[in-house]
This record gives structure tokens, sequence and C-alpha cells, in this order.
């Protein structure tokens, strides 16, 4: 389907979502520590892969290790800006073409890309706070400490405000993200097979008129979607910015 269309699309809908996932941040340059070759790196120097050492067990248990890993890997990634589709995003919404944005990323590449009425549906490393009595930390504050960083009221270990593997988000924060999707006139999926974690927990209260999946990769269950549109989320996006001004170009 062609850009102009999609801006019609947009255009006519009352309201539209936009589920990130994981594609449109690597298109970044982000690494996939789940799922790509990183992982199996991270399991020969640390021991331990990704899952296990990102959980909650390991940073209630051992929380050196888990410090060190999430300073080295976790932390070293946002050193990464977001991409051009990130900003295009941006720019559509100030277009008045996407309304919000659900994601389960922890990098804030939307907020850092200037987006608004983002949800973070599993945190973001900007937000850490003492388990014990609550006051707030910059990521600086966490990056810079030596070792586990501590609070210096408590001298307590840190909590970064994600959720972790062994954890359940939280439900009002679901609860939100499922309102979001039941307004939708329009969904659009960027970068995610609707049988990812982040589709499959939301498309269901989609009651809106289209469905639509801008992958890089084909999969069975594309056959959800009302329109599926192969390639990179990122240069989609920033096609359609082009489309909308060059055709509201005075």
């Amino acid at each position: 389907m062609k850009e102009k269309n999609m801006l019609q699309i947009l255009r006519d809908s009352t309201y539209t979502v936009v589920l990130s996932g994981t594609g449109l941040m690597a298109e970044s340059g982000y690494p996939l520590l789940r799922d790509g070759k990183e992982s199996y790196e991270i399991e020969e120097k640390y021991g331990y892969s990704f899952e296990e050492i990102f959980s909650s067990m390991f940073y209630s248990a051992r929380k050196e290790l888990f410090f060190r890993f999430y300073k080295e890997v976790i932390l070293k990634t946002i050193e990464i800006p977001p991409g051009k589709g990130f900003h295009a995003l941006k720019t559509l919404q100030d277009y008045g073409l996407i309304d919000s944005i659900l994601t389960r990323r922890i990098a804030g590449l939307e907020d850092r890309a200037g987006c608004r009425n983002v949800l973070n549906i599993k945190g973001t490393v900007f937000d850490n706070v003492c388990p014990s009595c609550g006051q707030t930390y910059p990521v600086e504050y966490v990056r810079d400490a030596k070792g586990v960083p501590l609070c210096e009221k408590c001298l307590v270990a840190i909590r970064p405000h994600v959720c972790l593997f062994g954890e359940m988000i939280d439900n009002a924060v679901m609860t939100r993200a499922a309102e979001e999707v039941e307004k939708a006139d329009v969904l659009l999926v960027l970068g995610a097979s609707l049988t990812s974690p982040l589709c499959s927990q939301l498309i269901q209260y989609f009651a809106g008129s289209e469905l639509i999946l801008v992958t890089d990769t084909e999969h069975y269950s594309d056959q959800r979607a009302d329109i599926a549109i192969y390639g990179r989320s990122d240069e989609f996006l920033a096609g359609m910015v082009s489309e909308y001004e060059k055709e509201n170009k005075d």
C-alpha cells in the first residue's frame, strides 16, 4: 500500500495507537540482547543467559553481578541515540496522525525522540527508586556508582524501575494499555509479529477499523492484520512523513 493511502487512513482515524516493537529498536542499531547473537556473547562472558541474569531473582540474590551486567550491557546500549524511525514517529505525532505509543522496550527511545503520550509498559532504565524509602535516582547515578548503587539515605540497593524477568507487569499499567487499544480506530504495529508478547496481550482489545502491520519478516500470523506491509519500519515512517509534507507543501 502506498504511503499516501496510509496517510488517508490515518487522517480519517479518530484515534491511532502505535505498538512499537523490537524491530524498530534494532533499526536504530540496538542489539537484540535476548534473541540476537549478543545473547551468546552474554552467556559466554557472564556465565548466565540474559533472561537469568536480568531477573528479579538475580537482583535479589546476586546484586554485584546483576549491576555489573546492568551497567556494562543494559546501560551501555542507551548511548545509542534514537534512530530516524523514532524521530519520524514524533513528526507524525506533531502532524496529528498518531495519538499514543505503547512499547515493552526499556530504553526510552520514543521519549528520547520527543514523542508524547508514550506508555512504557515495562518501565525504563531512566527511572530508579530506593525500595525502602522511595527516593528516586537518575540513570546517571546508577551508571556512575562504584559497584552496587546504594540509596544515599538508606544505604539500600537502588532498584531499576523496570519489569525484570520473573515479575508480572503492573495490573494498572496493563489496564491503561488495554484501554488505549480499545479507544483506537487504527492500530499500527511496527517491527513486531502479531504473536509477540507486545501484540498477543493487547490486540485482543482492538475493535477498530484497521489493524496495520509493518514488519521486515513474513509470519503466519500476518493474516490477522487488515493491511500487512513488508520492509523496514523506519523507512516506512520516514516515507509517510515525506509524503505528508509533499502533499501539504504551500
